[in-house]
């Protein structure tokens, strides 16, 4: 793919180009500590409306143990699906590049069983086999090699753990073409990590979006 940036909005963040496939986009140069700020403005990132809230509660609820477990929240940004999940009995570790989205995070889980650490959520600073569930939304599809950014997910999990992986195809204006990674390829990646691989279509759930969506959003649980 030519280096080129391209301009790219997504849940009302703008990110530089990317088709993935197996290549990045500009992206991860994107500032992330700048964007902090106004970040939860969009429904879905902050989780302010009551009925926006209850839908990503149920889903998550659906897609995570029963038994309370340690999930890994990657690309946690300012933690809302980390507070959902400590809210559910669960010890929840987030992961963001960004100190500022870190900072947020922190402040919204304060005094409960989570911890937030600023690193790659290609290559998080955590030990492996340590966690029961790897949580990401909307951060694989911008990530150099897919594929193998799931197989080193994959060492993170204890025996028998869990993906769920929140993802879609965005169609833009400013981009060039969709951007994003369709359920297809992602479930053809987790083929040979993954023993159980299911595929929920999100798009037509209008309140986990605050609105009416057209592109693919999806979730993927896949069980290691």
């Amino acid at each position: 793919m030519a280096a080129v940036t391209i301009g790219l909005s997504v849940a009302g963040v703008t990110l530089g180009r990317m088709t993935n496939g197996e290549h990045a986009i500009t992206g991860a140069d994107l500032d992330w500590d700048s964007a902090a700020a106004t970040f939860d403005d969009e429904p879905d990132h902050g989780l302010r409306d009551p009925e926006v809230r209850r839908a990503w509660a149920s889903r998550l609820r659906s897609w995570l143990p029963d038994r309370a477990c340690d999930v890994l929240d990657l690309g946690c940004g300012t933690g809302s699906l980390s507070l959902l999940a400590a809210e559910q009995g669960h010890r929840v570790t987030g992961v963001d590049r960004s100190p500022a989205m870190v900072d947020l995070a922190r402040a919204k889980l304060a005094g409960r069983d989570a911890v937030f650490l600023v690193g790659d959520a290609a290559a998080p600073p955590v030990g492996e086999e340590r966690f029961d569930v790897v949580l990401v939304r909307h951060v694989l599809w911008a990530l150099p090699d897919p594929g193998r950014v799931l197989r080193h997910w994959r060492g993170l999990l204890r025996p028998g753990g869990r993906f769920v992986l929140v993802e879609g195809v965005w169609d833009t204006v400013a981009c060039a073409g969709p951007a994003g990674i369709p359920a297809a390829r992602l479930t053809d990646l987790l083929a040979p990590l993954a023993g159980r691989v299911r595929v929920e279509h999100l798009s037509d759930d209008e309140p986990l979006w605050g609105r009416a969506v057209t592109d693919e959003r999806y979730a993927v649980v896949a069980t290691a």
